[in-house]
């Protein structure tokens, strides 16, 4: 999908890109809904949603495909200015795939989200518009100062106003390996996508370590770091997968999504599906709050990597 150079055209294809729409493989009778793919990297540009030579990224690509399956539609774009527009207000829920701030032009210099638009983005998902976060989503719009020091602190109250909305904010992840396998505990075998599943799952991954979890979390999945190799995870076992509700929208974040490979991956595409059903009101689920439950040393800080030797 190509940006957008002039107003009008940005409007009509952020909605209706081809890359983003497969009306004729919809599921018959299924309700139409719509969801906004949003993938501006302002900090660091993941594989699952660069676009090499003009066409869809992995991440395009994979949730279209999640709609054909499930019967909503898809849009598409990296262009903070939709947030300023009319047909913003048109989708049922946005899922992010994003990083830094992003009202900064930053790495992959697409034009940013205005200061209003974040507001209407976070207004939007308060009066019920659903959200879901994928990994990176918790690595954007940081707490200021976005210092290395200040990842390890928790900010409660002060902390940013989208990551409340989120659920958490990353810290950092794994280096050496950057990549492993690790074990979720399945807290909420009913969500949508997770029917039949048996505790825990083996899943490799480059591990997300989060703080400041939003005290409301409904947690559906937690990793167990017991036996990972890494600062990051010498902490007791936390969320990786959650739900919340935002005033009236439906909230949902998973920190899986980091591989490409794991982008084909059955029981990764069934979670992710299985939010982005909740967060648009096709699916029903739990939203009891659990995070204490699943969860009893989630307010743990991970201890920082050793300092560089010289």
């Amino acid at each position: 999908m190509n940006e957008f150079s002039n107003r009008r055209e940005f409007l009509r294809a952020a909605a209706m890109t081809g890359a983003g729409l497969a009306l004729s493989k919809r599921l018959l009778g299924a309700p139409e809904k719509s969801v906004l793919v949003f993938t501006k990297s302002s900090g660091f540009e993941h594989a699952v949603v660069k676009r090499v030579d003009g066409k869809p990224s992995i991440m395009d690509d994979t949730v279209t495909e999640l709609g054909n399956k499930h019967g909503f539609t898809v849009g598409v774009t990296k262009d903070g200015r939709i947030f300023d527009s009319k047909e913003f207000h048109s989708y049922a829920a946005l899922v992010f795939f994003t990083t830094g701030d992003l009202t900064t032009l930053g790495t992959d210099g697409k034009p940013p989200m205005s200061a209003k638009g974040k507001q209407a983005l976070l207004d939007a998902v308060h009066g019920g518009k659903g959200f879901v976060g994928v990994h990176a989503a918790s690595d954007t719009f940081h707490t200021p100062p976005d210092t290395p020091e200040n990842r390890y602190v928790a900010h409660g109250e002060q902390q940013d106003s989208y990551l409340k909305m989120l659920g958490a904010e990353f810290i950092t992840h794994g280096r050496e390996p950057r990549l492993q396998d690790a074990n979720l505990i399945v807290n909420d075998p009913k969500f949508p996508g997770l029917e039949g599943v048996t505790s825990p799952v083996s899943f490799n991954e480059e591990w997300y370590s989060l703080k400041d979890f939003t005290p409301d979390l409904h947690v559906i999945l937690t990793l167990d770091t017991n036996g990972m190799k890494g600062e990051p995870y010498q902490r007791a076992p936390y969320p990786v997968t959650w739900e919340r509700m935002h005033g009236k929208g439906h909230v949902f974040y998973t920190a899986m999504g980091d591989r490409p490979e794991n982008w084909k991956n059955e029981f990764f595409l069934n979670v992710l599906g299985g939010g982005i059903r909740w967060a648009i009101g096709d699916a029903k689920a739990e939203s009891d709050v659990n995070l204490k439950q699943a969860a009893p040393g989630y307010a743990e800080i991970p201890p920082k990597f050793p300092p560089a030797q010289k």
